[in-house]
């Protein structure tokens, strides 16, 4: 699957721990990175400073849904989900 044009869920929603460009702290989640342009495209893409979690962030049907509210909101969730101090909600 090929990144939907105008999205840029995947560029919002997740937090990004690692330095990057223009963001020396990271990204936090919610929060567009920097290098998001008006097109949605990133300006780091193929860029050797891109972070290695952008470069191994891949569309998916099960990550983008079918557009762009759909993987903002599944991605905001993941996010929620997997944040430090979240308890896993186990079932016995």
């Amino acid at each position: 699957m090929k990144c939907r044009p105008r999205c840029g869920a995947c560029c919002i929603a997740p937090s990004i721990s690692s330095p990057l460009p223009l963001m020396p702290g990271g990204k936090p989640a919610g929060v567009p990175c920097l290098h998001l342009r008006t097109d949605f495209g990133c300006d780091l893409f193929g860029d050797p400073r891109r972070p290695a979690v952008c470069g191994g962030l891949q569309p998916s049907l099960e990550m983008c849904g079918d557009g762009r509210e759909y993987a903002l909101r599944h991605l905001s969730e993941l996010e929620r989900d997997t944040a430090p101090g979240q308890v896993a909600n186990r079932n016995p």
